[in-house]
């Protein structure tokens, strides 16, 4: 678990937009992971499309009437808030987006709570998060700043009384929806989607800290090989793909 001044998340937020401007690999690579959410968004489904910690505010390219959030300002982003305290409405909420976000969820049950109270009837969360595999382990311990924190426990309560600060644990959705750490995970959702797959395409761009292992032209071929190895997600997977939609059912106490 990696705990850091909320400070931190600003700077690397700004660093990144001049990382994503120079770095039409690393554009071209998150178009296809968002293309892996968009269908997922269902425009039948009344209310807001948020995204929860936007950062850039890069759904916007593929979704504009997105409301995108962070917790500090800038470019793209809409709305400041907190993801355990959202500024909406009860049941306004269509869909609400984490793209590499819900790792960051101290408390992701608090956060499920909040999301309860404004999605709508029928409303998703969409999560896009590293995925930890025998092979991944390896890549995000050894070249990411973020902690796996494989064995650290999970905050379970329903309410985050903070204090807030920076927070990663990139196992904690492996640990979560695939190793079901908890029994009942998650209590009050239906999961619609919940898949693996290899991500070396986005491992070999370097990211926004290194340089690119591969050109812009070798990405059809590199996608390709993803797919390959996509079929053995415990060995190879590096990230996954999970759908939440909210159904009716609550506890006695009215947790999720």
């Amino acid at each position: 678990m990696s705990s850091l001044p909320l400070l931190q998340h600003r700077k690397e937020v700004l660093a990144n937009q001049t990382v994503w401007a120079a770095k039409p690999l690393l554009r071209a690579v998150y178009a296809k992971l968002y293309a892996r959410i968009l269908p997922h968004i269902d425009a039948k489904v009344p209310g807001l499309v948020v995204e929860i910690g936007s950062g850039m505010g890069n759904l916007k390219t593929h979704v504009p009437t997105a409301i995108c959030t962070d917790l500090f300002p800038g470019p793209g982003i809409d709305v400041v808030c907190d993801g355990y305290d959202l500024p909406f409405g009860k049941e306004t909420v269509s869909h609400l987006v984490l793209f590499d976000v819900f790792h960051h969820l101290e408390a992701p049950n608090a956060f499920l709570r909040e999301a309860r109270r404004v999605l709508v009837p029928g409303g998703r969360i969409i999560l896009l998060d590293p995925y930890i595999s025998a092979c991944s382990q390896l890549i995000y311990g050894l070249f990411h700043h973020e902690p796996v924190a494989w064995g650290t426990p999970i905050r379970q309560e329903d309410v985050f009384q903070g204090p807030r600060h920076y927070y990663a644990a990139q196992g904690n959705t492996t640990r979560l929806f695939f190793r079901r750490e908890w029994a009942g995970w998650p209590e009050g959702w239906k999961v619609s989607r919940c898949e693996a797959f290899a991500a070396f395409a986005y491992f070999l761009a370097g990211g926004f800290s290194r340089k690119a292992f591969y050109p812009l032209q070798w990405m059809p071929f590199v996608e390709k090989v993803d797919g390959g190895l996509t079929r053995w997600p415990k060995l190879f997977g590096g990230r996954c793909l999970i759908v939440l939609e909210k159904a009716n059912t609550l506890r006695a106490d009215g947790g999720v």
